[in-house]
């Protein structure tokens, strides 16, 4: 199939797995389109026209036109310079490889990242956090995040990928989005009780497992085996973590455990203090889980020959 067709249904898979629900999904669609009416006409050629059909900035085709014909990818976690310079090198070799599959952003899909963040208010928001205390929480958190990317050079992989005439695509959210909606069903019909629970069901897991053998996998970050897990809020979508202040709100609102890839110290900190638990499933397994999810649809009905590299290894449950 088409690059532009392998995005199409990554983009597709990604919306129909938001967390946030379909309602939400076309309202930010139809609010971007507000925004592109709003503008003056020289304001115009730089908005990002692929935002009226496709919620998530960091998910981008970055180098190609999308019309390449492709059946053989390779896939990685984070497809930079390096990488993308080893796939020349498996071309010169008479290595058939048509496309490159980024799951962290690289290009104008990193440097927008900060742009998906705002769906993390709207997660919250379904496990009873009020919206208004949600969104003024993650507006520091956004603005943070923006300026922290803006000095980052954002163009080196996507730009080796031109020059090299290499067909580029990066999928983020969608891939997360997959991971999200897969262990918030999971945890929903196996309702663990005890953390060691949590942590059990996610052993289960191919990618988790294999985290596990690699010295990354699922463990206890706050809490021990035998505390009652309470209610389960999965932390797996929404661009990078969110505001370190949320957690007051979170336990107020019934939630007793997070489940996440990763949690930064001070985050840690705040989620103690408020006495919720926290079990990090590992980001590189989740990672793995999602883009797997993801291929899983985007090769149900086309199949493609899938190379793994960078930290990626393919499990299919086609």
């Amino acid at each position: 199939m088409k690059l532009r067709d392998i995005y199409k249904k990554a983009v597709a898979a990604g919306m129909a797995n938001d967390p946030r629900g379909p309602e939400i999904v076309q309202r930010a669609l139809a609010d971007r389109k507000k925004d592109f009416d709003s503008l003056k006409e020289e304001e115009k050629p730089y908005f990002d026209m692929e935002s009226l059909v496709n919620p998530y900035a960091d998910t981008r085709i970055l180098s190609g036109t999308g019309d390449e014909e492709v059946r053989t990818v390779i896939a990685g976690i984070d497809m930079e310079v390096p990488e993308i310079l080893l796939v020349d090198a498996l071309k010169a070799r008479g290595r058939q490889v048509d496309a490159v599959i980024a799951h962290h952003p690289e290009g104008r899909a990193y440097a927008n990242l900060y742009q998906v963040m705002g769906m993390q208010s709207d997660i919250l928001n379904r496990f009873g956090v009020p919206i208004n205390i949600a969104e003024d929480l993650m507006e520091g958190r956004i603005k943070e995040v923006q300026r922290r990317l803006m000095p980052v050079n954002h163009t080196r992989a996507s730009d080796a990928a031109r020059l090299l005439g290499i067909a580029f695509a990066c999928f983020h959210t969608v891939a997360d989005n997959m991971v999200s909606s897969y262990l918030e069903r999971l945890f929903g019909d196996r309702k663990p009780y005890l953390l060691s629970d949590v942590l059990d069901i996610l052993k289960e897991i191919p990618e988790y497992k294999e985290g596990l053998l690699n010295g990354s996998g699922p463990n206890i970050l706050i809490g021990s085996p035998r505390k009652k897990a309470g209610r389960v809020y999965v932390d797996m979508t929404g661009g990078t973590e969110g505001s370190k202040d949320i957690f007051q709100s979170m336990a107020t609102s019934g939630i007793g455990t997070i489940v996440a890839m990763h949690l930064s110290d001070e985050h840690r900190k705040e989620a103690e203090k408020n006495h919720v638990n926290a079990v990090i499933a590992g980001h590189i397994a989740s990672d793995n889980l999602g883009v797997n999810l993801l291929l899983d649809e985007i090769v149900r009905e086309s199949p493609l020959e899938i190379l793994e590299c960078s930290g990626f290894r393919r499990v299919s449950r086609l």
